[in-house]
C-alpha cells in the first residue's frame, strides 16, 4: 500500500493511503479531540471538534479531520489561534445542550469556553450519531435512528424493535457523551411497554430464589 508522508506539528509523520488525517494522528499519538468518532464506524464529521488547519500548496484552509484524507507533503495544525476559536464555539454550542458531559466540560477548560454563552436547550443530546450508527453498523439492529431534520432533529429508540433487541443490549449506552441515549431508551420503555423491567425482575427473582429440599424421612 502507499506510503504518505505529512508533517502533523513540526512532526514528520507516515500514512498509508486511504487514512484520514485523525487516523493519522492517532497513530502518531497525536490528540485531535473529537465527540462523534469511533474506530468502529464510517467517519461521521458531526460534531466537527476535530477541526484542524492544512497547508497545501501555499493554501490554507481548516477541515475536519475525521473526514480529510492524508496527502503527501501537507502540513497539518491541530492548534493554532483561528482553530482554537473555532472549538471554542463549538463547545458552547454543544453545552448549550448537554452542559454538564464530562467530555465538554473538560474541553471547555481547556479553550476557554462559556457554558453560558447560548441559551440552554435541555435536550441533553449533541446529535454525535454514535448510538445510532453503532446500533446500525455494528449490531445491525436499527432500534435506534434520527428523526426530523435541522433544529429539530433528534434520536430516539424504535419502540418495536427496542422492545425485543435493547434488553439485553445496551451497548449503546457506554458509548454516548452525554448519557442521553440511555435515558431516551428508558422513556420509550416507560411509555412503549411498561411493566417490562419489573416482569423482568421478577423472573430473575424466581431463578435465583434458593430451593428448597424437603428431606424423606424413612418409614419406619
Amino acid at each position: 500500500m502507499t506510503e504518505i508522508v505529512l508533517k502533523i506539528d513540526e512532526r514528520q509523520v507516515k500514512a498509508k493511503a486511504g487514512m484520514t488525517l485523525l487516523q493519522a494522528a492517532q497513530q502518531a499519538g497525536i490528540y485531535i479531540p473529537t465527540l462523534c468518532h469511533h474506530e468502529k464506524l464510517e467517519a461521521f464529521g458531526g460534531c466537527r471538534l476535530c477541526m484542524v488547519e492544512v497547508e497545501s500548496r501555499g493554501w490554507t484552509s481548516h477541515v475536519v479531520s475525521c473526514l480529510y484524507p492524508v496527502a503527501n507533503d501537507i502540513v497539518v495544525r491541530t492548534r493554532s489561534e483561528k482553530v482554537d476559536k473555532i472549538r471554542k464555539v463549538l463547545v458552547e454550542e454543544l453545552m448549550a445542550h448537554a452542559p454538564d458531559a464530562p467530555e465538554l466540560v473538560k474541553m471547555a477548560e481547556e479553550y476557554g469556553a462559556n457554558r453560558d454563552r447560548f441559551e440552554r436547550e435541555a435536550s441533553f443530546c449533541v446529535l454525535c450519531g454514535l448510538c445510532v450508527r453503532y446500533c446500525n453498523e455494528v449490531k445491525k439492529k436499527n432500534a435506534v435512528s434520527f428523526f426530523d431534520n435541522g433544529s429539530v432533529r433528534q434520536i430516539s429508540f424504535v419502540p418495536e424493535v427496542a422492545r425485543i433487541e435493547c434488553w439485553d443490549c445496551q451497548e449503546c449506552f457506554a458509548i454516548c457523551p452525554t448519557s442521553y441515549a440511555q435515558a431516551a431508551y428508558l422513556l420509550t420503555e416507560a411509555l412503549a411497554f411498561p411493566g417490562q423491567r419489573k416482569t423482568a425482575a421478577r423472573a430473575v427473582k424466581a431463578v435465583a430464589k434458593p430451593r428448597v429440599v424437603i428431606p424423606i424421612m424413612p418409614v419406619s
